[in-house]
């Protein structure tokens, strides 16, 4: 009888064990963050509904969160939208960045800050240059197609962008871009667009971590079919060891919300598995407006039909490009 009791009592243990293990695992960091000036809110406009967020006001939401550490990817590349003219571009773009590192210094060891620019810019290059010596914005670059309309169909700004990506790589730099084609023109977006980044630009940068945000789409929501597209082909290209995927990394920023569909949800899975949990990251996005806060975000995600075991792993990631504490 002991013996019988002993049989049924040790899965159930290991069955409660795991269940404790997934209630407490958060992630070990947010590496998709933005924090939001004054002068940010100003050039935004009113109609956004955004107010400045800085990183006094953002450690409190990671905390809550039980996060210990934040990439802050500047947004100085808005500054450089062609959909928008600012006076005195250059030096708006160079005071955001260095915004950014200042926000990042208040909480060394737990927050790095991200350089960012237009990459199409003829001011990209110098910028970079200026990031690559500055403490502060060192770690690496956010390129963001999407509101730089970057076309990956022009070979002019595929061109533009391999230059980029070379020079992130010669300064050791991590990447982190947002792939998803510009929404409101309706630029080309999906497989196509994918294996020209992936065969084109990627070899640019062989030595740095290349992180694809939202998992190749824009958030939040997954329900996007040509990023689901764009996404297909760069996790086949892990599962198959294509060697220009080799520092491939990927983050899930705001990509499931509380209302995820099931057949999305189930394809968010199957692609996670598809480029295994050591490359995911944890992203939350901006922590503004209609957007998830950390621990909202985090809880949505824990959603998803993953194991224990894959949320513990995709929780405890640290990419290379974040300091040793």
């Amino acid at each position: 009888m002991n013996a019988i009791r002993a049989l049924i009592a040790a899965p159930l243990a290991a069955l409660l064990f795991a269940g404790a293990a997934h209630a407490q695992t958060v992630p070990a960091g947010d590496y998709h963050q933005h924090v939001f000036s004054a002068a940010d809110i100003a050039m935004l406009g009113p109609s956004t509904g955004l107010v400045p967020l800085d990183a006094d006001q953002l450690v409190p939401l990671l905390d809550a969160a039980g996060i210990k550490r934040a990439v802050l990817l500047s947004i100085a590349y808005m500054y450089g939208s062609p959909s928008r003219k600012v006076d005195d571009e250059v030096a708006k773009v160079r005071a955001e960045n260095d915004w950014t590192a200042a926000q990042a210094a208040r909480h060394p060891g737990r927050l790095i800050a991200f350089c960012s620019f237009n990459p199409l810019k003829d001011y990209a290059l110098a910028e970079l240059e200026r990031c690559a010596q500055a403490p502060g914005l060192n770690h690496g670059i956010k390129l963001h197609v999407g509101n730089s309309d970057v076309q990956l169909d022009d070979p002019a700004h595929v061109a533009r962008l391999r230059q980029v990506f070379a020079a992130a790589n010669v300064h050791g730099m991590a990447i982190v871009i947002h792939l998803r084609a510009n929404i409101g023109k309706k630029r080309p977006y999906g497989a196509t667009q994918a294996r020209i980044f992936l065969d084109q630009v990627l070899p640019a940068a062989p030595d740095v971590v290349v992180q694809v945000a939202h998992f190749a789409g824009s958030g939040p929501g997954y329900d996007d079919p040509p990023a689901q597209a764009a996404m297909a082909v760069l996790a086949d290209a892990v599962e198959n060891h294509d060697p220009h995927a080799n520092n491939l990394w990927f983050d899930v920023a705001s990509i499931v919300d509380r209302d995820i569909k099931p057949e999305t949800a189930a394809l968010v899975v199957k692609r996670i598995r598809q480029v295994g949990v050591g490359r995911v990251l944890y992203g939350t996005d901006s922590a503004q407006g209609a957007n998830l806060r950390p621990r909202e975000s985090w809880a949505a995600f824990r959603k998803l039909p993953l194991s224990p075991a894959e949320f513990a792993h995709i929780a405890a990631n640290v990419p290379p490009y974040f300091p040793e504490p």
